[in-house]
């Protein structure tokens, strides 16, 4: 007996349709056999698809999160990009998500009934030095200019200063390398007028690299300013994707102090740009 399940396909951390990071978010996989959630994750091919689920602990609603190769307690564009879809029809000002790491709250601004605009509070990511430092430097061939540290908040990342924007985009990954790591590997520089560029990679996840990272941003905020590099709650502005033909712009605040941080904030746009369903 076939069912159809119907998906909504939007692009987040950008404005402009076929750009940033493209999400499939299944509305209704109360009817999903569990045996099928991987395969269709595969299937989609994408950074992540969202199966939503009804809400247990005292949110909106319940979200699993897949990549094509393993499930993720967090992330950042599926959260975002969920909350657009789902947040819409209902007409609310904050949708509260469950995830595997948590109730994630996502603020969302409007222009009349469109949402423009979102900030999610993301878990609070736990740090420490990186113990393959020398050996990940080693394969990406450059040094870094603040210490190699390891960022946990679900999905974990590993974070690579560089000095500028222009090494940022040269860099030619051994992406064969790089998938001995369990991180993702997130290397970052400024960018001249201001703001951050940053490039993805997680071949471990399933992903060569990523158009946008949103659990990658917070903790980037963190590690900025626990270096000294910005002040707490000053907001950043993160471009990433420009290499693979996916222009996306992120943006993310922290706020406490270099050794107690108290809340981590991640913002962006999202664009619905298709729906469509599988018969199974």
């Amino acid at each position: 007996m076939m069912t159809t399940f119907r998906y909504v396909l939007c692009d987040v951390f950008t404005d402009a349709p076929l750009t940033g990071n493209q999400l499939a978010v299944f509305t209704d996989a109360r009817e999903l056999p569990e045996e099928s959630l991987q395969p269709l994750a595969r299937e989609m091919n994408l950074s992540e698809t969202v199966f939503v689920y009804r809400a247990e602990a005292g949110g909106h609603a319940r979200i699993r999160i897949f990549t094509p190769t393993r499930e993720l307690p967090f992330a950042g564009h599926p959260t975002l990009g969920s909350a657009f879809v789902l947040a819409g029809p209902l007409q609310l000002g904050e949708i509260r998500l469950e995830t595997g790491a948590g109730i994630v709250p996502v603020r969302l601004d409007r222009e009349g009934a469109r949402i423009v605009f979102g900030w999610m509070e993301q878990p609070i990511p736990a740090w420490r030095p990186y113990e393959r430092a020398d050996e990940l430097l080693a394969l990406l061939r450059v040094d870094s200019e603040l210490p190699v540290e390891h960022y946990d908040l679900g999905p974990t990342f590993v974070y690579v200063a560089l000095r500028s924007a222009d090494e940022v985009a040269s860099l030619r990954p051994d992406t064969t390398g790089l998938g001995d790591y369990e991180e993702g590997v997130n290397c970052f520089a400024p960018r001249d007028g201001g703001g951050w560029k940053t490039r993805m990679f997680a071949p471990a996840f399933g992903v060569a690299e990523d158009p946008a990272t949103g659990s990658a941003a917070g903790p980037l905020a963190v590690h900025l300013l626990r270096h000294g590099r910005i002040e707490s709650g000053q907001e950043i502005e993160i471009e990433q994707g420009v290499e693979i033909g996916r222009p996306s712009r992120l943006y993310a605040r922290a706020f406490g102090t270099p050794e107690s941080i108290e809340r981590v904030e991640v913002g962006g746009s999202a664009v619905i740009v298709a729906r469509g369903e599988f018969q199974l």
